[in-house]
């Protein structure tokens, strides 16, 4: 007797298109049409959002506010008014309940949904994402869009391909194929750092990075080679965690060029800054606890960490405890090669892509 099929999931991924510039501009007439970016207009100030009338200009989220202003003289910097955007987020998420259980949200504007087994008994996804933007927009006058696959990479990529207010499915049959012609700085866990790498050895694309085997991968980029490996080829086993709680936040750069003084070292971590507040303030978690990595020359790492009695809450006081932390740890007598900074015990934030979970098997489905 031959063995049953194996399950097949139906994974939607649901991207508001400029959350917090959306609800502003949705709540101020005055500001719809106009390039409007939430965060603060200070010199220390950063984009938390960017509505997509100044994209155009090459305004985005995480980019110093004083670089935003250059590239846009008319911007206009809005307050961030996170009440609002966590009540809009629970209208948001009480229309995904109507579907389904099975949900991994990923920060205030976006999240998991596995379909396979829904609440109204249908056997289409694409239906469902539909049904779901319609309500969404019906129910809050935002729009949003999706991306509908196999896997939880795919239907992430796919989130992003026909934005603002778009659709985007793609089957197993052409998973291989949707990667194939993607950047690979694009693909979730391949990051800057990596994919300078990779384009220095000669991998911008998924289907370059298909042609190199485990083995090459693995001399070149260690543990994580199996994600790759799998991820080239459209595998991706990851399930969706309804309960996942992840622990910290924190981003890491990696430098060109050793750093020795401590004047480099606190420019890089304003970099470093620049990017991660905005990570904590979409996710709205905050820890106690905030850890300064460094990685030398010679591939040894230290971690540095100062504790606080209450959640950090303020990024001046996050900016300030990292650069206590890194001024105590100067002068150094080996080059820094690598920077990063990060907050501990924090809500949910999606989890970096589990190289062992990865599995060769193509599956089949109808979405």
């Amino acid at each position: 007797m031959e063995s049953a099929a194996p399950q097949h999931r139906k994974i939607i991924h649901i991207d508001m298109d400029a959350f917090f510039a959306s609800v502003e501009q949705r709540d101020n007439p005055e500001l719809r049409g106009k390039p409007i970016a939430v965060g603060g207009g200070g010199p220390r100030g950063v984009v938390a959002a960017a509505s997509y009338e100044s994209r155009p200009y090459g305004v985005r989220s995480a980019m110093p506010s004083g670089k935003a202003k250059r590239l846009c003289p008319d911007l206009i910097f809005v307050p961030p008014r996170f009440d609002a955007y966590r009540a809009v987020s629970q209208q948001i998420r009480a229309i995904f309940e109507r579907f389904t259980d099975v949900i991994q949200p990923l920060s205030l504007d976006e999240a998991y949904l596995d379909v396979t087994h829904n609440k109204i008994g249908l056997s289409s996804a694409t239906y469902i994402a539909q049904e779901i933007r319609r309500m969404i927009f019906d129910e809050t006058g935002l729009t949003a869009s999706a991306g509908v696959s196999y896997n939880k990479l795919i239907a992430k990529l796919a989130s992003d391909q026909n934005k603002p207010d778009g659709l985007c499915v793609v089957t197993p049959e052409h998973g291989a194929n949707f990667i194939a012609s993607m950047p690979v700085a694009r693909i979730h866990g391949i990051g800057p750092v990596t994919a300078r790498r990779m384009k220095d050895m000669g991998i911008e694309t998924g289907a370059e990075l298909k042609r190199h085997d485990l083995s090459f991968l693995q001399q070149h980029f260690g543990k994580a080679a199996r994600f790759y490996h799998g991820a080239a080829r459209g595998i991706d086993a990851r399930p969706v965690e309804p309960n996942r709680i992840r622990k910290s936040i924190s981003v890491e750069d990696t430098f060109t060029r050793d750093l020795y003084t401590q004047d480099d070292l606190l420019t890089e971590l304003d970099t470093v800054m620049t990017r991660l507040w905005p990570r904590i303030e979409k996710a709205q978690s905050y820890g106690r606890t905030v850890t300064l990595k460094m990685k030398f020359n010679d591939f040894t790492i230290i971690t540095r960490s100062t504790s606080f009695a209450s959640p950090v809450t303020d990024r001046d006081l996050l900016a300030q405890t990292g650069r206590a932390l890194l001024i105590r740890q100067c002068p150094v007598e080996k080059g820094v090669r690598l920077l990063g900074l990060g907050l501990h015990n924090l809500g949910n934030e999606e989890e970096k892509p589990d190289s062992e979970a990865m599995h060769a098997q193509q599956l089949s489905l109808a979405l």
